[in-house]
């Protein structure tokens, strides 16, 4: 099993679709990665991590669950190259096909943190989407059959949600941007955010930084040229500049036409 170019992120995919196999046995659909490894912006030399998506054939009896978060944790001590970037979640086939946020909570878990059952919010409409179009596939039948497809406006909606209710907050408590890697995430983060909402697409974070360049100006060509270069332990102090960047991409945000996420199909957003 070879899902991606690299030998130390296959082998801890390796360990771990055989652990989930035999936690969940039948119930394992598929077994998938999205983000970075799938839109081609995983980097070994920067905090890359491994987003994946587990799909079960219904929701999880505790005794599994119990005996995932075991195994989580043993992942996490293992000492296994990348075991502990593994990020993600465990969605049955039903709730997958597409988002509803009266049914969105699953089971997930975070990078060095414990499985838990959380609220998914819309930045999972998102992720199906990377998921339908781009999704890697370590087990199971091709992603684009699980999940329906996404619109444009859809994820702007999501794009526009994530914006509001993420980072626009930071603008009053920017605790988590005085961390150097976090300004230059948050950076080429507000690149795909506006790209999103300009072209209705997803595309990986150096494709939309390349975008925002162009699109943008100079006003910001600096700043995004150097969270676009910005090498793993290298500084990035630009707090101020960061701030401005978010608080931009948030007014640029109002008046993009939305679409709401009522499960009940495009016709009835």
């Amino acid at each position: 099993m070879k899902p991606t170019p690299y030998p130390d992120v296959n082998a801890v995919l390796h360990a771990f679709r055989r652990d989930v196999e035999a936690i969940l046995g039948s119930r394992c659909v598929g077994i998938y990665l999205f983000g970075s490894l799938a839109l081609g912006d995983f980097s070994p030399e920067r905090t890359s991590d491994i987003d994946f998506l587990v799909v079960t054939a219904d929701a999880i009896p505790q005794p599994m669950l119990d005996a995932l978060a075991a195994m989580h944790a043993g992942m996490l001590a293992s000492g296994l190259a990348w075991a502990t970037e593994l990020e993600g979640a465990y969605i049955p086939l039903a709730p997958l096909r597409r988002y509803r946020p009266d049914d969105a909570r699953h089971p997930m878990v975070e990078r060095h943190e414990r499985l838990e059952v959380k609220q998914h919010d819309s930045d999972w409409v998102i992720h199906r989407h990377v998921l339908r179009e781009r999704g890697v596939t370590v087990a199971g039948p091709p992603p684009d059959t699980l999940i329906d497809p996404i619109t444009p406006d859809e994820l702007r909606q999501a794009a526009v949600d994530c914006l509001r209710g993420w980072w626009a907050p930071m603008l009053d408590d920017p605790t988590r941007l005085h961390d150097p890697w976090y300004q230059a995430y948050a950076v080429l983060t507000m690149c795909r955010i506006l790209e999103t909402l300009e072209q209705g697409t997803v595309t990986s974070k150096p494709a939309a930084a390349r975008w925002a360049r162009q699109a943008l100006g100079d006003r910001w060509a600096t700043l995004i040229e150097r969270a676009l270069t910005r090498g793993r332990g290298e500084p990035f102090d630009h707090l101020e500049e960061t701030m401005d960047f978010i608080r931009y991409a948030r007014d640029r945000s109002h008046g993009v036409r939305l679409a709401r996420f009522s499960g009940a199909g495009t016709d009835g957003h």
